[in-house]
Order: C-alpha cells, then structure tokens, then sequence
C-alpha cells in the first residue's frame, strides 16, 4: 500500500504542475467575446476543455484507491463519492464548453445561455467541495492527497464562473390565470396550458403529460406484481438513457426499500405514485453507521428533467443517527410536484443545479432542506419536527459556497410551522449558514409563532458568514414573521421592495417561464398572489 501512495503522491504533483491551465493562454488573440462571457469564447473554451483534462487526471488517481479500504467503510464510501461526483462534474463542464462554442442551440438548456453555464459550473464546483466532505470523520494520507488534488480543480473553475456573465430571465408573460400562475394541474390530472410551452418542446412530449383517468405510463411499478416490474430500480434501469422524450413510471401503492438512483445519463423521467404516504420511498442509510452524507439517500437523481409527484421519499433512521437523507437532487430543470420528504436531520439533499417544488410537505430537525442547489420552493407545507432532547430545529442549511454563483432557496407561498408533539422548549430557527456565501429568502409565506424571534442561527455559535451570507425576508405573515427581533448580522436584510423580491422569483431565480411550462405543473413566474 506504500509504494501505491508514492506513485499517487508522484502522479499528483506531476498533474498538478504540468497541468495548470489559465486564461489569457490562448494564442487567438482575435477572439470575439459572446454577450454571456468576460473573455474571448475560444479562450474560455480551452480552459474548460484543459480542465476537463484535469478532472480525468484526478479520477484515474483516486480510482487506485476504489476497493482498498476494505476495514473501513466510510472512505471506501467517500472515495466512490468522489469518483461519482467527478465524473458529474466532467459531464457539466462539457455543456458548459458547448453552450460556449455553440451559444444559440438550445438541446440541454433553456436558451438562457449565462444562467445554463452559471448553473453547471456551480454545480461543478459544488461537487468537489461534497468530495472533500465525504472523507470528514476520516483519517490518513488519502484524505488529504484527494482533498489537495480538488484545490486546483475548485481554482479553475471559480475563474471560469467568474468570467460568465448572467443574462437577466425575461419577464413573466401575461398569466392564463390570475397571479402568474400556470393553472395547468387538476387534482388528478396533469393538462398542460399548451400555448405557453416553448417552441422547443415537442408536440409529442406535451402530449405525454397528459394524465386522465390514470396515469398513461410507459412502464408500471407494483409491489403486488400487477405491473411491469416490482422494484423502481429494475424500472429504471429500463428506461432509455438520454432521452428526448418523457419516459413515465407508474408506482403503484406500496412502501419500496430500493434505494434508488437515477443516474446521469437517465434523462425525463417521470414517476407517478398514488399519493403522499401512499406510495412511499424508504430507507434507513446514516452517518453514524458509516455512510457518508451523499450516500444516505433513499432516493437520488442525476438525470436532468427529472419530475415526481403524489410519492413519498423517507429516512427512518431517527435523529439519533444524525445526517440520514431521504432525497438527493443533481437534476436540471426537475421538478416534485405533491410529494412528501420525511426526515430528522438532513432530510432534502437539493445538491446543485435547477429544482422547483410545489405543494410539497418537508419534515424534519436539523438542517433539513439544505444543499447548492438553485432552488424555489413554492405553496410547501415545512414543518420542524421532535428531534433530540434540547436540540435545536434548523429549517434550512444553503450551500453556496462562493459569490459567484448562482445558487441559494428561495421559499414562496408557504407555511412553515412545526409538529405538533414538538416541545415549547424546542427552538427552531429559519437556518443557520453552511457555508460562506449561503443565501436564502423568505418571502409572502406563513411563520408560525413557533419560530424563534430572531429567526435565524449562527453556525456553531460563531461568527462564521455573518457578513457574507445572504438571508432574506419579504412580506411575510404570522406569528412568527415580526422583524422587530430579528438577527442584527450584517448579510441579513428585509427586502423592501418588489424589485429586490423579484430577483428570487421563478422567472428571474430559475428563469422558470423557459421550462416549466413543459412540465404542466402549475407556478407563480413572480410575486403575484396564487
């Protein structure tokens, strides 16, 4: 084993002098800069492409190490992590030199070119950063070898974010019904409003989500054996991979311990169930036995476009074993719909990229909507729940890592409460900062008296990202929405106007009016009343 860390120890440095690229290295020195970037888009090219060179240069090194820690489950476990999420990272930094080269085509993104390369270069970045935390609770030479590896990969692909200007999202159409909402979902029934689809959404694909009576599905899930398959692994693993198309799975009723994953290549999958707590996801995977936090999901996706509604996902390991996941998203332009995340601490994983929920019902203790991804989160029901003795509830935990991206929550039209066996002595808070540039907003939705005045929580009862951090709150209501108490922190703000809210809206947060009309889920695109 010796003698495999010396050759890594070598190979490193080797990559890590040889490799490093820049801009300013690119000999066109006639290139045009793109309206979406701050520097000539061959240049910006070259440094994604010598990039993604470097990222298969660190999986081939970390890859020596998959299947040698026998004895110790957690980092065998981070180590796959890390080659995941890397591999992750490749497919993201593609798109993004892609959209680069080929600005107006629209085959992976919205049409907003700034906010499709914003997203994945911010996902790519996120990655590396859960690779380096998977190995916290680890010790030895590999940790550190893997972590110092990712310092220049991280390095390279701030450069590149901060050289991507963002064009602003158009502003929200004139709305089929009142309050910008598209009214396209019944209680049983998905009809999209056809004539606000884009033009790049087929025909055939808007017809697919039409739901009567039933859902009209490729395939049928049921624990019974009355359908196609019985387990939601084998289902998936039966679906196309990139496909243009949505590929609908039907899950009958019935609790399923899968533990599934949908991975990368798995595109527009859409799973029905019969209902919230109907048919339910479950697992039982934690920290504490030995599980690294990306791992403990009951349920994850990869795969871009992925939609679900009327299905429960739960962890039920308890607050006792402390970070245990019951649903992890990397999936652009994904949307939950009537579905329910049942948890402790760590309950929703919305890792990175573009993910909207609408009327879903979020439980649990500690930090249990947390991630980077670019989130909003609209007419949810959010609910703290009984945790350890004199343990704090934390509603939310955001991710963003640095200024330049464009991640952070946005929480619209909701009600956030606690449960009911939930102690008076048991404080919860609205969230607490992960990291340094965490950024969460708060707007025209419902606080119960249960919250804390002050409303938000430092990390660990430090000054940590208090100057830095954005947390916001607009036009709120309820006992607990007072802003007299409020944290005085410096990145705290009460938004005062419209304009400021309506950064973090659907049509401006996740230029939504580009992609959800296709999915025929209703949404409000800016802050008119539902």
């Amino acid at each position: 084993m010796a003698s495999a860390f010396l050759k890594f120890v070598f190979l490193l440095v080797f990559v890590l002098f040889t490799s490093f690229v820049g801009f300013g290295k690119s000999d066109d020195s006639n290139n045009e800069q793109t309206e979406c970037l701050n520097v000539p888009a061959s240049e910006f090219a070259g440094s994604v492409m010598s990039t993604i060179a470097i990222v298969r240069q660190v999986i081939s090194l970390v890859s020596r190490f998959s299947g040698a820690f026998g004895g110790d489950f957690r980092q065998s476990n981070a180590v796959s992590d890390c080659l995941d999420l890397m591999d992750l990272s490749i497919d993201e930094l593609t798109l993004t030199m892609s959209a680069s080269k080929n600005p107006n085509a629209k085959d992976n993104g919205t049409g907003n070119v700034g906010s499709d390369m914003k997203t994945w270069l911010s996902g790519a970045l996120t990655n590396q950063d859960t690779c380096s935390l998977g190995f916290e609770g680890t010790n030895g030479i590999v940790k550190s070898l893997v972590v110092g590896s990712l310092d220049q990969v991280t390095s390279l692909i701030y450069d590149m974010l901060s050289a991507v200007k963002t064009a602003p999202a158009p502003p929200p159409k004139a709305a089929s019904s009142p309050g910008g909402s598209n009214k396209g979902v019944g209680s049983r029934k998905l009809i999209p409003n056809t004539d606000k689809y884009p033009d790049w959404v087929k025909t055939h694909d808007q017809n697919l989500l039409q739901v009567a009576n039933g859902p009209m599905a490729d395939v049928v899930v049921a624990a019974d054996g009355t359908g196609n398959f019985t387990s939601i692994k084998d289902a998936i693993e039966a679906a196309p991979e990139y496909s243009t198309k949505r590929y609908i799975i039907y899950v009958k009723k019935g609790v399923y311990k899968d533990y599934v994953e949908i991975g990368k290549k798995k595109w527009n999958i859409m799973m029905i169930g019969d209902g919230v707590d109907v048919t339910v996801i479950s697992g039982n995977r934690n920290f504490i036995d030995g599980w690294t936090t990306y791992r403990t999901a009951s349920f994850a996706v990869k795969g871009q476009g992925f939609i679900a509604r009327d299905i429960t996902f739960e962890n039920t390991a308890g607050p006792e074993k402390h970070q245990a996941v019951a649903f992890r998203s990397d999936s652009d332009l994904s949307v939950l719909y009537r579905c329910a995340f049942r948890g402790y601490q760590d309950t929703l994983y919305a890792h990175s990229q573009r993910q909207f929920y609408r009327e879903c019902v979020i439980t649990g203790t500690v930090d249990f909507i947390f991630g980077d991804g670019a989130v909003v989160f609209q007419n949810c029901n959010i609910q703290a729940r009984k945790g350890l003795p004199d343990q704090k509830n934390t509603i939310t935990a955001q991710g963003r890592k640095e200024p330049v991206q464009n991640t952070g929550f946005s929480i619209q039209f909701c009600n956030i409460s606690v449960a009911n066996d939930v102690l008076n002595t048991t404080q919860t808070y609205l969230g607490r900062p992960w990291k340094l540039y965490s950024r969460t907003v708060i707007m025209q939705s419902y606080i119960s008296g249960s919250v804390r005045p002050e409303g938000w929580l430092e990390w660990n009862a430090d000054n940590f990202a208090l100057d830095t951090l954005f947390y916001g709150e607009y036009m709120n209501y309820g006992p607990g929405s007072g802003l007299g108490a409020r944290v005085k922190w410096p990145g705290y703000r009460v938004l005062n106007s419209s304009a400021q809210a309506s950064n973090f809206t659907v049509s401006q947060f996740i230029v939504g009016n580009t992609w959800l009309p296709s999915t025929g889920v209703k949404y409000t695109a800016g802050l008119g009343a539902v």
